[in-house]
């Protein structure tokens, strides 16, 4: 029986980000696998030495839209061919050490076609390299506590939960210093949930969904902190300040001082289940 605390909610919409820092892919369903939904981050752009590069240095990169098709991802940019990459291949006969964060982790590079054309667009020289999924990379254990939470090329966590509200006072808030709307894509979240007040994620301690496979059940363990993506406009890489003003107005966390909007999630149970959008869930609150 829910707790008269629990809230139901439901899911508005699923994203995952294939290549780490690039564009979203919308999708209507999205499986659960060890590292949050399938193929989210699996790719990560990075420079000669292995380091990852991101928006933060190379905003254009917002540009670069991923598609994601039955055995191939494709890439578009503007001026550029599209490019087709295999699912289920890769071009190294073995891993390479690649740097995301403090992590030093394995991956294969995709090859030389891959590498020309990411850095024919951005305009430095890269290249793509995917996870190696052999390994596990896993979350800090100082806020997932006893669950070991494993994760790809994400920033911290498998999952970024964020609910429509939320958005819409970030928008309310834009348009009262007049600024236009944005779209949740600048906030680059997996999750995005409908029936929660704005900002009710915060208090949240787990969400629970009933799929047809058995439950999936995610704590929300973290404040997501912010940098200065959300300030790239993603049909454009232009940059500014309107989002990181608004949010610095009133999103400070006083513990640390961080800027925050969405949770970072990790899963309790659900792996190999599948998520839709519209599937009603339940949420219960952290009391601390």
């Amino acid at each position: 029986m829910a707790d008269v605390s629990d809230e139901a909610v439901s899911v508005q919409s699923l994203y995952v980000h294939p290549v780490k820092s690039c564009g979203a892919h919308e999708l209507r369903a999205a499986l659960v696998i060890e590292t949050g939904f399938e193929l989210d981050r699996a790719w990560m752009v990075v420079d000669a030495a292995g380091e990852f590069v991101t928006q933060r240095e190379l905003p254009r990169m917002a540009l670069i839209r991923p598609t994601l098709k039955t055995y191939e991802m494709v890439l578009r940019a503007p001026g550029m061919l599209a490019l087709h990459i295999a699912l289920d291949t890769v071009e190294a006969p073995a891993p390479v050490p690649v740097t995301v964060w403090n992590d030093r982790v394995d991956a294969y590079d995709m090859g030389d076609l891959s590498a020309r054309w990411f850095s024919d667009f951005l305009g430095r020289e890269v290249r793509l390299v995917r996870f190696d999924p052999e390994q596990k990379r896993l979350a800090d254990r100082q806020w997932t506590g006893d669950v070991e939470a494993e994760t790809a090329f994400q920033d911290g966590f498998p999952f970024l939960v964020a609910s429509a509200a939320s958005l819409a006072e970030v928008n309310r808030r834009l348009a009262e210093r007049g600024h236009p709307a944005i779209p949740m894509t600048r906030f680059r979240p997996n999750i995005v949930l409908e029936g929660l007040e704005a900002h009710a994620e915060d208090g949240l301690d787990e969400i629970e969904f009933a799929t047809p496979e058995g439950p999936v059940r995610l704590r929300l363990v973290k404040p997501c902190s912010r940098c200065q993506i959300p300030d790239v406009d993603p049909l454009t890489a232009e940059t500014g300040d309107a989002v990181g003003d608004v949010l610095r107005s009133y999103r400070v966390d006083p513990r640390n001082g961080a800027v925050t909007f969405g949770m970072n999630a990790v899963i309790l149970e659900g792996i190999e289940r599948t998520l839709r959008v519209g599937m009603p869930g339940r949420a219960s609150h952290r009391f601390d």
